[in-house]
């Protein structure tokens, strides 16, 4: 089950208007309607979170990352023209993480890149409706061995690697989202998924 905020992005004696025409939610958002914007928070808060979970690893970090995601975008969202908005607000996230992490690398003792013990939802352990209690369990677990070893690779081939094959973008839209030439992305991507598997062979070897 996706994560979800426990409440609307902005509080306030605002209405929430549950519609599904995103571009009238932009245009009126951007107008400064704020129910509006709240709208469009709904929509995609669980992937902006699960895109910063992953980058960063943390799930405090990762509520942090995307609430200041989300602010950002709605003083900056005049500036959104045309094309997808997830894709803008992912480059959005993405710039907030990379700035997290620079933060903490300049304080080691506050790595972001620890898993705590907590039952942290997530894309990878979506289980299934016929699924029993052990199933679920044991998708939870592989689910946190693969987030470990996800955070081991550098955040240049985390990112690419999550956009790619957890959010299922294409190459080109990745290279929009983290502004790199289209070769970069292809060459991140190869080295994150062979470093991936290197690390998962190894786990599994017990070396």
């Amino acid at each position: 089950m996706a994560h979800a905020l426990s409440q609307p992005f902005f509080t306030g004696s605002y209405p929430l208007r549950f519609q599904t025409d995103e571009e009238t939610l932009i245009q009126a958002a951007s107008r400064g309607d704020l129910e509006a914007f709240n709208s469009l928070v709904l929509m995609h808060q669980d992937r902006v979170y699960n895109l910063a979970y992953r980058i960063l690893g943390d799930q405090a970090g990762a509520e942090d990352a995307t609430q200041e995601a989300f602010i950002l975008a709605y003083r900056h969202i005049r500036t959104f023209r045309t094309g997808s908005f997830y894709a803008w607000l992912y480059r959005i996230v993405t710039n907030v993480c990379y700035d997290a992490l620079r933060y903490h690398k300049r304080r080691p003792a506050s790595s972001l890149t620890g898993l705590s013990g907590d039952d942290t939802d997530s894309e990878f352990d979506l289980p299934a409706p016929d699924d029993g209690p052990e199933t679920i369990v044991q998708r939870h677990e592989l689910a946190a061995v693969l987030q470990q070893h996800i955070a081991a690779l550098s955040v240049d081939q985390r990112t690419v690697l999550v956009l790619s094959d957890v959010e299922g973008l294409s190459d080109k839209e990745i290279a929009d989202i983290t502004r790199s030439h289209l070769g970069t992305v292809k060459s991140r991507l190869s080295r994150a998924r062979a470093k991936l598997r290197q690390s998962l062979s190894a786990a599994r070897s017990g070396l």
